[in-house]
């Protein structure tokens, strides 16, 4: 009992690690606004790009990396220490690493999800591509920086930022699965890289139809706000 108590108020702090509204709360101390109601809506650095600015962004692209980062690491620090103890007994006889590793998986799909649908914003939120990049550099760091490096050079060639965090989402599974990672690791990977190209639903449609703005442009959401 004490087992799965522990366990699931570990992958609850890991939620709440990524449920923190970075976005959310650059446009209220810095504009007084609800940055869910201008440009895209969304929460994550890029609509803070078009709403606030490169700074505040910055910082909002910072925190949401460290986010993911932070949650796996300290996952992995806790349920290491945690299936340890004498007095735990895990329900299966599996090795230590298999457990941990697990553990691991399901804190960053905590985080993400906090991320995308964090507690505090009525289960609204980003689309979790710069958490995701935090959670990829804690599992391994040359899938992180290879995934980082798709990003920056999508992002040169197109300059199209959902372009570039769907292909870089597609090139950390490629990744992740030419390297010896445990397996919890690569469907964490499978299954975070799905879900980040998932939320970009709304843009693979505006990309198909040719409308998705590039750096710098205002999105199609603000344009018709302002026409309403």
């Amino acid at each position: 009992m004490v087992f799965w108590i522990v366990s699931i108020a570990g992958l609850a702090i890991a939620y709440l690690v990524g449920s923190i509204p970075t976005g959310y709360l650059n446009g209220k101390l810095l504009r007084g606004i609800d940055i869910r109601e201008h440009g895209s809506r969304s929460t994550g650095a890029t609509n803070v790009l078009r709403t606030l600015g490169k700074w505040p962004a910055f910082v909002v692209l910072l925190v949401d990396v460290l986010k993911g980062m932070g949650a796996v690491v300290l996952a992995r620090w806790f349920f290491a220490w945690f299936f340890m103890l004498p007095s735990v007994k895990p329900p299966m006889a599996l090795d230590l690493q298999t457990w941990v590793s697990s553990a691991v998986c399901l804190a960053g799909l905590a985080v993400l999800l906090g991320h995308s649908r964090s507690v505090w914003l009525n289960f609204t939120g980003g689309k979790s591509a710069a958490t995701g990049l935090g959670v990829l550099l804690a599992l391994s760091w040359p899938v992180g920086l290879g995934a980082a490096t798709a990003f920056g050079i999508v992002l040169a060639i197109s300059r199209i930022v959902s372009l570039s965090s769907m292909l870089a989402a597609l090139t950390a599974i490629a990744l992740i699965y030419s390297q010896e990672q445990p397996l919890p690791y690569q469907l964490l990977v499978l299954a975070g890289s799905t879900y980040v190209v998932a939320r970009h639903r709304a843009n693979i449609l505006r990309l198909l139809a040719g409308m998705e703005p590039r750096l710098g442009q205002t999105s199609p959401e603000s344009n018709t706000k302002s026409q309403t």
